[in-house]
Formats: structure tokens, sequence, C-alpha cells
């Protein structure tokens, strides 16, 4: 990144044609800068990802020609530019790879453990029994375990006695039982 004088001015001269709109002047300065910014990126991140930061910083430079002066020279602040876009790139590549290893590490654990697969099995097979209670027992249950209503709600929604839904859950809950007596021993472990 060595500058002479006459680079510096004919960088200045070109970027104060960008600055007008000459798509010849950015031509000019893309294609001088292009092969340098990205060798200088390659030493931070992949050669592709260097690519196109240095892509998205030229194409962000003629978005913003007009507005744009620079406190250092045009070549200076082009590979500032490229230097400070791959460091927010592998600091976010970093914390990205946190969140998978965190995510992968969560997993492995959760499937590892042989409690996943008796709990998976035995969740579905409490589904199937409950599945072949009686409708009115089952639906006296479901809303009394699953939706925390009162035997006074359930029999307010329901239109019966309290007396029935006590008793229809006390019917579901003695089928479970006889359904899923293989997996108590199971159940209560886990529990």
């Amino acid at each position: 990144m060595s500058c002479n004088i006459s680079d510096i001015v004919a960088d200045e001269t070109l970027f104060q044609e960008i600055q007008r709109g000459d798509e010849k002047a950015f031509d000019v300065l893309f294609l001088k800068y292009y092969p340098s910014l990205c060798a200088y990126a390659q030493r931070f991140v992949e050669y592709d990802d260097g690519q196109e930061i240095v892509q998205d910083v030229m194409v962000w430079l003629w978005e913003n020609r007009e507005m744009h002066t620079f406190e250092i020279s045009p070549k200076s602040y082009l590979f500032k530019a490229v230097k400070n876009r791959c460091l927010t790139l592998i600091s976010r590549n970093e914390i990205k790879q946190k969140i998978i290893n965190t995510l992968y590490d969560n997993q492995q654990l959760e499937y590892e453990d042989p409690d996943f697969y008796i709990v998976e099995e035995l969740s579905r097979k409490i589904e199937e029994a409950l599945q072949r209670l009686p409708d009115s027992y089952r639906e006296a249950f479901e809303l009394n375990r699953f939706q925390h209503m009162t035997y006074g709600e359930i029999a307010t929604c329901l239109e019966v006695s309290s007396k029935t839904v006590d008793y229809r859950i006390q019917q579901a809950l003695k089928l479970l039982r006889v359904e899923l007596k293989d997996y108590l021993p199971i159940l209560l472990a886990i529990l």
C-alpha cells in the first residue's frame, strides 16, 4: 500500500469524477484496486468472501458517491473499509458458530440421553391410550390435565355436574393405568 503523490492526486481526481457520476472513472478505480483489495481481504477471510466484500465496498462507494468525502486518500479509505467489513464478517461468523455449536451440543445431549427415546416412546403410548378412551372421558381428562381447567369449569363447559366430571376423570385414569401399566415404572423413574 505504498503511496506516491501522483497516485494520490490521480485517485482524488478519479473520485471527483466519480462524484459527478462518471461511470468510466468508477470503472478505472474499480479495475485499479479490485485485485489488490481482494488479495488484502484474503489476509482476513476466504477468497470468495473477500471478493464479495470488495464488491460490496465498491458498490457502496458508487451509490454514496455524492455525499462522500475522504479524510484520508481514496486508496486508504478503500483498504480500511475492506478490512472493517472483513472483521465484521469474522465477528458475525464467530457468533453464528457459537450459536450453532451450542444448539448442536444441546441437541446431541438430548439425543444421546437414553431417557429421550423412552420419553418419546412413552409420549406416543400415552397419546394412543388417550385416543382409545371414550370421548366423554377423554374430553374431561384433557380439559383438566392439559388445559388446567377445574372440575367446576369443565362442568360448566360440558353442561354436566361436577360429580359427572369427577367420575369421568377417575374412569379415564383407571383406564390409562391399565393401558400403561407396563410403562408406569419408567414413568415414575423419569418423573
